[in-house]
């Protein structure tokens, strides 16, 4: 499987200069990121806005480097050199790649989950899918493990603590008796990784830098 990207942060808006007359350009865009914000140039803008515009695309993890590339580059009014400009996304934290099938301990160390929605439970007719959306309306849906992630993850120290948190919680569970499977945190980290990406493209989820 192609290695994804992501974005990271929360989209703080625009942020004008205080001028007569008013300067119709923003001065800078503004992302949260831990506990800073970043001040990020129009060009840096549209690239990191364009890697959250494709929901479908996330869910089938189809966008990568290359496809963010040449998205910012069909788009026609961003940067000349989007390459450049996702590397410097990339060393600022403000983008990650992470492959889904291969190792994610180091990446998932990196970032925390937080939940930008509401959680809808699950339906009498698919008890084993939660779903999640706004304003009463189902953007995504996804299995116990996910849910439990996008709910409560962002309690623990990384996403990575809080695979291995969960391991931790189904053996005890399993060895109380109760009818709960042991899975490991690398199973759940699998799990996640096939999701966080199509949470964070619905606006149903941010990423943000463990700092």
């Amino acid at each position: 499987m192609p290695t994804v990207i992501v974005p990271v942060g929360l989209n703080l808006g625009p942020s004008y200069r205080y001028v007569t007359p008013p300067d119709p350009n923003p001065e800078y865009w503004e992302v949260r990121l831990g506990n800073d914000s970043e001040e990020l140039t129009d060009e840096e803008f549209h690239v990191w806005g364009r890697a959250f515009l494709d929901p479908e695309r996330h869910a089938r993890l189809e966008v990568s480097r290359e496809t963010l590339r040449r998205d910012a580059l069909a788009a026609g009014n961003g940067p000349t050199d989007p390459e450049a400009v996702i590397d410097r996304l990339l060393d600022r934290g403000l983008l990650i790649e992470f492959d889904p099938d291969g190792e994610l301990e180091k990446p998932f160390r990196r970032i925390k989950l937080y939940p930008l929605a509401e959680g809808m439970g699950n339906t009498p007719d698919e008890p084993d899918r939660r779903l999640i959306g706004h304003n009463g309306q189902a953007h995504v849906k996804v299995n116990y493990t996910v849910y439990g992630m996008w709910a409560y993850s962002s309690t623990i120290g990384s996403l990575w603590d809080a695979c291995v948190d969960f391991e931790a919680g189904t053996k005890e569970q399993h060895e109380a008796g109760e009818d709960v499977e042991e899975t490991s945190a690398a199973e759940v980290a699998a799990e996640a990784a096939k999701t966080v990406p199509m949470l964070i493209a619905s606006g149903c989820a941010f990423l943000d830098l463990v700092r």
